[in-house]
């Protein structure tokens, strides 16, 4: 286990170590990428039931919050730049193995999680194409899972290209509705007064934060940058831009997209809907064939979130082989392939967990559970996340003034402290208005107890040493 106030060192020429392959105008798509794919097509419609007309606000309000957690995650990479991110950072600042563990299998549970809604979201934008009819949304969303883990063996840099390329096509479909939106305002068919509307019954200010807590799974994924830290061309430089920027560009598309789907769209109908921000196109507006747009904008519906859940399955497998590297999971973790230098043991096991939690959820749902997938999984990842990104501020305050470098992003330390409350607020809320999603958590966490068995019982790093077949080869990861 690494000491808590050792200097990192560059690991970047270790024979050992992962190639740093990755520049900044990818890191930076990579994060826009993630983060715009995972909420606006997936859960636009619960924060709109959620809040009414002014759901933008609970994105602004999400944005805000994530953004200042972004900051504290970008100083701690340019300090520590190297796979396992939240785990490695609170591993340095309290020297706790246990701990460690926890925020490793919490993060890893929060990604799984992450990993079904969004499958889910797919299988349901998918069934627009038969006209909500075709395969099993099941089937459709373990084929989807199955694919991805396939591309992600393959190798880092390819997963990262065609995450670029995805980021495009999705930042089209969020243009045509901003279009959309703008086409309406000018033939003067918008009522401004929606955008104000708290349509709920209650207290607005608990209805805008119900709205925060869902709309904070929109602005998640920016946490998994940091996991390729070892991969990235001077991180000193390429983190604190890509990260902040691509989370603040991320947010600003949310809001006028919200904009745009609350004065062209019904609230009533986009909360009932499974596939809301498709809802804006079928009005009709544009002068097209509805029909054809229809498609044209499921078909980048479902690139966006394949885009998302692709970065999302990248990160998985690097937590565990950065973990393992720190005898902090089993070493088998830390193997990757010998001729594709992918880390195919917890590619593997991180597809089988995400299949099961899928297969898990249907059950619970034909069985007449009374869920909603997609919100609960959301709900199950927000609550994971909230806590990590409490504590990583917290550990982010605790090391100032250890391992210093110049080169190092300082986050501004009473935006820290906002954040941190910011955090821990909406945590509450989410656990008081879904306590339920607690005992999704706990499943999802004794997969992190076997995990943490194994290494009690067998002990140790048990990767392959220098000069086996199996080692860690200097390459594109």
């Amino acid at each position: 286990m690494a000491d808590s106030t050792a200097t990192v060192p560059d690991t970047g020429d270790d024979e050992d170590s992962l190639k740093r392959s990755i520049t900044g105008a990818q890191l930076f798509f990579y994060t826009l990428g993630d983060v715009l794919g995972s909420g606006i097509y997936v859960l636009i419609g619960l924060v709109a039931a959620a809040v009414g007309g002014a759901f933008w606000i609970a994105f602004a309000a999400g944005v805000t919050v994530a953004a200042i957690t972004g900051s504290a995650y970008a100083e701690l990479v340019t300090k520590y730049p190297q796979a396992a991110g939240s785990s490695l950072y609170v591993q340095k600042a309290f020297g706790n193995k246990a701990l460690t563990f926890l925020v490793t299998v919490s993060f890893l549970s929060a990604s799984f999680a992450a990993s079904g809604s969004l499958a889910t979201g797919f299988a349901s934008y998918f069934s627009q194409l038969f006209d909500g009819g075709g395969p099993p949304a099941l089937i459709v969303s373990l084929v989807f899972v199955a694919v991805l883990v396939l591309i992600n063996f393959i190798g880092i840099t390819e997963s990262v290209v065609m995450n670029m390329l995805m980021t495009f096509i999705e930042l089209t479909g969020l243009v045509i509705v901003m279009i959309i939106g703008i086409w309406y305002i000018a033939e003067g068919n918008a009522d401004f007064g929606t955008l104000t509307d708290i349509s709920v019954s209650g207290n607005p200010a608990l209805a805008v934060l119900a709205g925060v807590a869902l709309s904070f799974f929109a602005m998640t994924g920016f946490e998994n940058t940091a996991n390729v830290a070892e991969e990235t061309i001077d991180p000193y430089r390429s983190f604190p831009r890509s990260l902040i920027g691509g989370m603040v560009v991320a947010g600003v598309v949310y809001v006028l997209v919200s904009m745009a789907a609350a004065l062209t769209v019904p609230v009533d109908t986009l909360a009932e809907s499974d596939v809301a921000l498709l809802e804006v196109v079928k009005q009709g507006i544009l002068p097209f064939s509805t029909d054809l747009m229809t498609t044209i904008f499921t078909v980048i519906a479902l690139v966006a979130i394949t885009n998302t859940t692709l970065v999302t399955l990248v990160t998985q497998p690097r937590i565990l082989y950065g973990m393992a590297r720190e005898d902090v999971v089993p070493g088998v973790f830390a193997r990757v392939h010998a001729t594709r230098r992918s880390p195919w043991v917890g590619l593997l096991f991180s597809g089988l967990v995400v299949g099961t939690l899928l297969v898990t959820g249907y059950a619970v749902t034909a069985a007449g559970g009374g869920i909603d997938l997609v919100n609960r999984l959301a709900l199950v990842t927000v609550v994971f996340l909230l806590v990590i990104y409490a504590l990583v501020i917290a550990t982010c305050l605790k090391l100032r003034g250890q391992d210093e470098d110049e080169r190092a992003f300082r986050a501004n330390t009473p935006l820290l402290v906002l954040g941190l409350v910011g955090n821990l607020a909406i945590l509450y809320y989410a656990v008081y208005d879904d306590p339920a999603s607690l005992l999704w958590c706990a499943g999802l966490l004794a997969v992190g107890v076997v995990l943490y068995l194994l290494e009690q019982l067998f002990g140790g790093r048990s990767a392959p040493r220098p000069g086996t077949a199996s080692q860690t080869p200097k390459g594109d990861l």
